[in-house]
């Protein structure tokens, strides 16, 4: 699935958090939107899946506007966020919280696959499936808040921070994990502040300040950008080669 923000521009009451953004995510690829703390790369995801309006400029997959479409049929369209915070229902099971993630499809049978396939992805939910949402560690947490947003069965997948708070370890298992979902021919919108991460697993990078898009590149070409490491990049071991 193909993804166009066309000057995309969103307010929060007076304040403008998203200032006429256009970005182009070609379909089956990776691409990472990178950035400060509050420089709008979360409100974009919540703007691609409907939870905030925009004020301006249009969103389109395939070549189709979706700017004004509601989030549920949004959903049935083919995406899905994996939000920042994983919010997951905590007092709800492991299998549970992944089995919301499919509330609106009927196709039974493509969602006992989907289910099959999430537990290969993440061997230790298949150990957790009983466990509470609230008894997780961090790590658990992310794999079902990303297993929750694969069994809507997307097309275009956006995972918001999925490497935020956690262990080294698990980061690397982490990105092993989008690699592999990004090999099935699911487009992946990717926002972190792990830039380094973000940009190894990507073919391209947007870089977002204070709203605005002020950089679009190969991400290879990013990586290797000599400002853009001392703005962003630093030394960082977690980088995934």
């Amino acid at each position: 699935m193909r993804l166009e923000l066309d000057t995309v521009s969103i307010h929060y009451g007076a304040i403008q958090a998203v200032r006429a953004v256009s970005i182009d995510v070609s379909s089956g690829s990776v691409a990472a939107i990178i950035g400060a703390n509050g420089a709008g790369k979360s409100t974009i995801m919540r703007g691609i899946v409907g939870l905030v309006p925009l004020s301006g400029g249009a969103i389109r997959v395939d070549g189709r506007e979706i700017t004004n479409m509601p989030t549920e049929q949004r959903t049935r369209s083919g995406i899905a966020l994996s939000p920042e915070g994983r919010r997951l229902f905590p007092e709800m099971t492991v299998h549970d919280n992944l089995q919301t993630g499919a509330f609106l499809r009927r196709d039974t049978q493509a969602v006992r696959n989907d289910l099959d396939m999430v537990y290969a992805l993440f061997p230790r939910l298949t150990e957790r499936r009983q466990n509470l949402g609230r008894n997780l560690s961090g790590g658990e947490q992310q794999m079902v808040a990303i297993g929750r947003a694969l069994m809507a069965a997307p097309k275009l997948l956006l995972l918001d921070e999925p490497s935020l708070g956690l262990a080294p370890a698990v980061i690397h298992m982490m990105a092993g994990a989008i690699r592999k979902i990004a090999q099935t021919g699911v487009t992946v919108l990717l926002v972190e502040q792990n830039s380094h991460l973000a940009l190894s697993l990507s073919q391209t990078g947007h870089v977002l300040e204070g709203g605005r898009l002020v950089r679009s590149a190969p991400a290879t070409e990013l990586l290797n950008d000599e400002d853009l490491k001392r703005a962003y990049l630093g030394d960082d071991p977690l980088a995934v080669k």
